[in-house]
Formats: C-alpha cells, sequence, structure tokens
C-alpha cells in the first residue's frame, strides 16, 4: 500500500459519537429548511409581486434558485473540503447562511431577494456537503449506511415542522417565514467545539482522481431523482390552490402530510439496506409515479393529498439509496468531492424541476395533466433502472472501507 493509501484510509483518531451524529443531522436540515420553508406563502408572495413582469415564473424561482446554486457549486464545495478542510467552511458557511436567508425580511425587490437566496443556494452547498461528507468520515460500514438514511429520514421530518411552520407563520404574512434561517447561528457554537477534521498532517500536493466511471450512473439518476422529488414541494401549492384551498395553513398541513409520509419512505431504508440498488430503484421510482398519476386525476383535496402521500413514500425512499449508493463507493480523499457531485447532480434537477413542470404544462394543458407526464417519466425510470443497473452492485449497507 502506498504511503498516500495508507493516510487516506486511516480512521479518525477521536471517535465520534452521538453529539456529533446529532449536530451533523441538524447541519443536514438546513438545506431542507432553504428548499420547503417558504413553499406554503409561494401564492401569497406572487399576489404581493403581481405587478412585476413575469410573476409567475420568478416567484417560484424565489424557492429554487438555491437548488440551481447547489446544484453548480457543491461539487467546488468538495474540492476544498478535500483540499483543505470540512470543519471551517462548515462554520462559516452557518454565519452566512443565517445572514442571507434573514434578508428578505427588509428587502423590497423580487430580484435583490433572488439574488439573496443565490447567496443561501452558495451555503447550503457548502452545508450539505460538509455534513454528509462528516457523516461518511466519522463512521463505516453498515453504521455509515445507517447514519446516511437517519441523515435523509431527519432532513424528512424536518421538513414536515418547517412547512407546517411555514404555513402558520405564513398567515402573519409571507415575509415572516424568513426569521427561522436565524437556527443556523445555533449551531455554530457547538460544532467549532465538538467537530472536528478527521484527517491531520501533511497533504498530498495532487488529489487524487476520483472514480469517474463508478458514479457516472449513480449521479445521472440523482438527476432525474431531484426533478421528480422536487416537483411536488413546488407545485403541491398550486394544485391545492387551483382546487380553491387558499389557507397557508392548510397547505401547509397537506404539504405537512406529504413529508410524513416521505419519512416513512426514508425509515423503510434501515431495513430495505441489505438489497442492492437494482431492487431499491425501480420501487422507490415506481410509488413516485404511481402517486403521481393519483395527483393527475384527483378531483379534491383529499384525493391530491393521498397522491402526495404515496409519491413522499416513493422519493422518501429513492434519496437515501442514492446517496449510500454514490458514497460507499467513494474513500477518503475522493469523499468530499464525490459528495459533491451527487449533492450538485441533485439540486441541479431540483431546480430543473418547475421548468420541465411548467414546458409539460405548456405541452398538455394543465398543472394536474404536466404532473401525470412527470409520473409517466418516473416509471419510465423505475424500468431503465431495473434494466441498466448492474447486478453486481453491492447490497447498499456494504461499504469500501
Amino acid at each position: 500500500m502506498s504511503q498516500l493509501d495508507s493516510r487516506v484510509e486511516t480512521p479518525p483518531q477521536r471517535q465520534a459519537g452521538p453529539a456529533q451524529l446529532a449536530l451533523l443531522l441538524a447541519g443536514s436540515c438546513l438545506a431542507v429548511l432553504g428548499a420547503v420553508l417558504i413553499a406554503p406563502v409561494l401564492p401569497k408572495m406572487q399576489d404581493h409581486f403581481a405587478g412585476v413582469s413575469g410573476v409567475d415564473v420568478l416567484v417560484p424561482i424565489v424557492l429554487t434558485v438555491p437548488a440551481l446554486i447547489i446544484g453548480l457549486t457543491a461539487p467546488f464545495a468538495g474540492v476544498v473540503i478535500d483540499a483543505l478542510d470540512r470543519k471551517r467552511l462548515l462554520l462559516v458557511a452557518l454565519l452566512v447562511y443565517a445572514v442571507a436567508g434573514t434578508a428578505p425580511l427588509y428587502l423590497n425587490s423580487l430580484g435583490a431577494i433572488i439574488a439573496s437566496r443565490a447567496v443561501v443556494g452558495l451555503c447550503e452547498a457548502a452545508i450539505m456537503t460538509c455534513c454528509t461528507t462528516l457523516i461518511a468520515d466519522y463512521w463505516s460500514g453498515p453504521r455509515r449506511s445507517r447514519y446516511l438514511g437517519l441523515q435523509t429520514l431527519v432532513a424528512t421530518l424536518a421538513a414536515t415542522v418547517f412547512l407546517a411552520l411555514g404555513g402558520a407563520l405564513g398567515n402573519a404574512g409571507w415575509r415572516t417565514p424568513f426569521w427561522v434561517y436565524l437556527i443556523a447561528l445555533v449551531l455554530v457554537a457547538p460544532m467549532a467545539r465538538l467537530l472536528w477534521q478527521p484527517l491531520s498532517g501533511p497533504r498530498p500536493a495532487k488529489l487524487p482522481p476520483i472514480p469517474w466511471r463508478q458514479l457516472l450512473v449513480p449521479c445521472l439518476f440523482t438527476l432525474v431523482g431531484g426533478t421528480v422529488f422536487y416537483a411536488l414541494i413546488v407545485q403541491l401549492s398550486f394544485v391545492l390552490n387551483d382546487l380553491g384551498v387558499s389557507s397557508s395553513a392548510a397547505i401547509g398541513g397537506v404539504s405537512a402530510a406529504m413529508s410524513v409520509a416521505t419519512a416513512a419512505g426514508s425509515a423503510s431504508f434501515a431495513k430495505l439496506s441489505r438489497q442492492r440498488p437494482r431492487v431499491l430503484l425501480p420501487l422507490a421510482f415506481g410509488l413516485a409515479a404511481v402517486g403521481l398519476g393519483i395527483v393527475y386525476v384527483a378531483g379534491n383535496v383529499t384525493v391530491v393529498t393521498a397522491g402526495a402521500m404515496v409519491t413522499g413514500a416513493g422519493t422518501g425512499l429513492l434519496l437515501p439509496v442514492m446517496l449510500t449508493w454514490t458514497t460507499n463507493r467513494l474513500r477518503f480523499a475522493e469523499r468530499g468531492r464525490g459528495t459533491g457531485l451527487f449533492t450538485g447532480f441533485l439540486f441541479v434537477g431540483e431546480f430543473a424541476s418547475p421548468l420541465l413542470v411548467a414546458a409539460f404544462k405548456g405541452g398538455v394543458g394543465g398543472l394536474q395533466p404536466a404532473l401525470g407526464v412527470l409520473g409517466a417519466v418516473s416509471a419510465a425510470l423505475a424500468v431503465l433502472a431495473a434494466l441498466v443497473v448492474p447486478r453486481s452492485s453491492a447490497p447498499l449497507n456494504v461499504t469500501s472501507d
């Protein structure tokens, strides 16, 4: 074994425990906060900026532009944390996140709000990549797979809380939910005290290459999976609006029900991780396809809620499957960049989701039919996964360490 390989694979000298896990899981929730908190108030924001040209496109972008920035910058964050330091980047990103996240409280221009959301996305890219990489650094084997699945579960449960909170706060005005971004400041001091950079000693002059051929298929499925995952997070409030539901609290409640189902899907990964990606990917995409199909044919809120929950169960399983499938292929010196690529592909897919739905909507004449088309795409992905994912892929609870 070369000197570099020996250094790369040396486990951390300190033993991570519940405190480190809790902090990293809490940090992982911040990207979810950016994604869902203001979803219930999008119709009110659209009404507030009704005089702005293109408001029907720009307001959804307020929600989704962080996803674009995460998609574009997470791979670079991965390079930084492989080449320099995981912990320091995480702490700086948390501080800037709190400042940028609360900026819409006093900004009066829709363009300025979108710009502040772009900064939020930049911070989320660093936070999400650092937290995921540190989980994979601190633990290995079945415990790593379990904790990566738990990361998705906790983030999904947090999304349930944030959706309900955003809906409730939205009744006091569309700006009110942005106060919640100050929660990032609570994490800075304990993370500075309790987390550590796993690698010590001199670093190589040049980072070893990442295994592109092994990562290509997982990343491509992650790209389209992000599109499916984010569709109803953005569009559900508008579907309900079309059915006559105008209360932010009611919209937040239905969205929270979908998040509970997403959490259930994520929780199922703990028992299903003994299976291979070839089995779990078709199952996850298939459930999402059925759920979107139900939303397509729904004529009332009850049926929409049922469809959203089935979709959530599928996407809740999908995320930990894709994340574990990707990270299990990486060694320490590759892990930041590989995790950054996963995060980047996921969030580019999320940003593209409303644009793709808008394109479908123009072609088929309505939002619910457009979601039906996306359901058909998800069904096609389920079939494709069964055909192209190698039979030789290891079970998801087996890591390369």
